[in-house]
């Protein structure tokens, strides 16, 4: 699926991070993919982003359209041509923005289902609760912004964090074609993250013991992006079975 390149602002952008068991991770990866290993675990997370002034690159931003988005979101690998490519697996995307659910895995890259938000922010509290008009998904987090970096993240400093996330910029989620995933390839030109505390994180998804067991999964840490200018541009789609 291809798209014209679409320019905006990340308002805001909670990235929360979890480290698993890599099998048990792995089971939830439908093929190609499979999770990328960081220390002896996979990472998988909630990706609450607010964005602004979306639209084609060429037209003014007054134009755009603001929206709260949610996604589910693997480190993942995946073999091209022989060669280990590297990003993540989005199984769930979830949007405020009735436009973008309606042209989601129609005219724009992966499925968007709609989702109830509810933000209280500050500069420096984050309260965000997401839940699915279908009644699929729910996530919380409520926390604040801190210097300190936990000494038991995979990560070593929040440097190292930064940076594998930047590198990770290529996403693929389910298209509306069964074992089709579409992509989207993320480009931000004033990358920065400042560490979060939580206080709380819930999500449907990852408590889920079912897929994963008890003791598999654990919260690492928690990152936020602030006034980010972006830009998503649509890659080729991968076929999973094909």
């Amino acid at each position: 699926m291809r798209i014209p390149t679409l320019r905006g602002l990340i308002d805001r952008r909670v990235l929360v991070n979890f480290r698993v068991d890599p099998e048990v991770l792995s089971r939830v990866c439908p093929s190609p993919f499979r999770p990328q290993i960081v220390n002896g675990y996979g990472v998988a997370g909630i990706c609450l982003i607010r964005l602004k002034q979306i639209r084609p690159k060429r037209l003014p931003s007054f134009v755009g359209i603001t929206s709260e988005n949610a996604a589910h979101r693997i480190a993942v690998q995946w073999d091209a041509d022989g060669v280990a490519q590297t990003g993540v697996y989005i199984p769930r995307r979830d949007t405020s923005s009735f436009m973008t659910a309606f042209a989601g895995g129609r005219i724009f890259p992966g499925v968007h289902h709609r989702a109830q938000f509810d933000v209280h922010e500050t500069d420096h509290e984050y309260r965000i609760t997401m839940a699915s008009k279908d009644g699929a998904v729910h996530a919380a987090v409520d926390g604040q912004t801190t210097d300190e970096w936990p000494d038991t993240s995979v990560f070593t400093t929040v440097a190292s964090c930064s940076q594998f996330f930047e590198a990770g910029f290529l996403g693929y989620s389910p298209a509306s074609s069964p074992a089709t995933f579409d992509g989207l390839e993320l480009q931000t030109r004033n990358w920065h993250v400042q560490p979060l505390s939580l206080r709380n994180v819930q999500s449907s998804f990852f408590d889920n013991r079912d897929a994963f067991p008890e003791g598999s999964i654990t919260f690492d840490n928690a990152l936020l992006m602030r006034g980010i200018e972006h830009e998503w541009r649509s890659r080729t789609s991968l076929c999973g079975d094909c």
